[in-house]
């Protein structure tokens, strides 16, 4: 993440925001149940909504440590869509903090190359694909773009099928 941030012109202060944003981004986790959690197929629609609340408790539970309060709208909108689908909030675009914007990006990636209890993990070169293909409705295409580049998928565009990201 901390890359990606640098690649995008991320320094000082909001990038050492980005970076505890990232290791706590999932921090309200810790009020799902571990039966939603680890559930081995899809989320019926109660359940959803139980996960859908994570980002608004990691930001309660991030709040009143003061050191913590430049991360706080990271750890919240780290679902956030660049089209405005996302949660909690329905942010769109410029409006998502741009911490929120790369740990979205950089986490969408690592869990599709990861294995999960409902699927076996993606390689690398589909899971690429998949964020170009999302960039400019779930992901925000800069950032997208900055991730490529620190993967040099851009030297190579032909090596990543899909849309090219503008």
């Amino acid at each position: 993440m901390e890359a990606t941030g640098r690649e995008l012109g991320i320094s000082g202060a909001e990038l050492e925001a980005l970076r505890c944003g990232a290791l706590f981004h999932d921090i309200g986790k810790i009020g799902v149940p571990d039966r939603i959690l680890n559930k081995p197929g899809p989320l019926d629609e109660g359940e959803w909504r139980v996960m859908k609340r994570h980002p608004e408790i990691g930001a309660q539970i991030l709040a009143p440590l003061a050191f913590m309060a430049p991360s706080v709208p990271i750890v919240r909108h780290e679902h956030e869509h660049w089209d405005g689908s996302g949660y909690p909030d329905g942010l769109a675009g410029e409006e998502i903090p741009l911490g929120a914007r790369v740990i979205l990006v950089c986490d969408a990636y690592h869990a599709m190359t990861s294995d999960r209890p409902y699927r076996a993990a993606l390689d690398r070169w589909e899971a690429l694909r998949r964020l170009r293909v999302g960039a400019g409705r779930q992901f925000d295409p800069g950032v997208v773009d900055a991730f490529l580049e620190i993967f040099s998928v851009r030297e190579h565009p032909s090596s990543v099928p899909g849309p090219v990201v503008a």
